[in-house]
């Protein structure tokens, strides 16, 4: 949350809205990263469907994490998009 000084400033060193973007942003990585690991054990298994569904998922996850920090980025210059 953040508190207001009553100058206008606030006490956070970030916002709400960019602390919410960095941790979707960071979730989102974590996400690709295990996605690579899932990969790999479904092309083990012999599965070609799941090393499909595994890859859609993660270039998925890919472009939201761009669209994120494109969002981020606005937020962080403007306070807002």
């Amino acid at each position: 949350m953040i508190t207001n000084t009553g100058n206008g400033q606030s006490q956070e060193p970030i916002s709400n809205l960019e602390y919410d973007f960095i941790t979707v942003l960071q979730n989102k990585a974590e996400a690709v990263k295990a996605y690579d690991i899932y990969i790999k054990d479904a092309e083990q298994a012999g599965s070609q469907p799941c090393v499909e569904l595994f890859q859609k998922l993660r270039q998925s996850d890919i472009e939201h994490a761009q669209e994120i920090r494109q969002h981020l980025q606005q937020v962080m210059q403007h306070g807002k998009m």
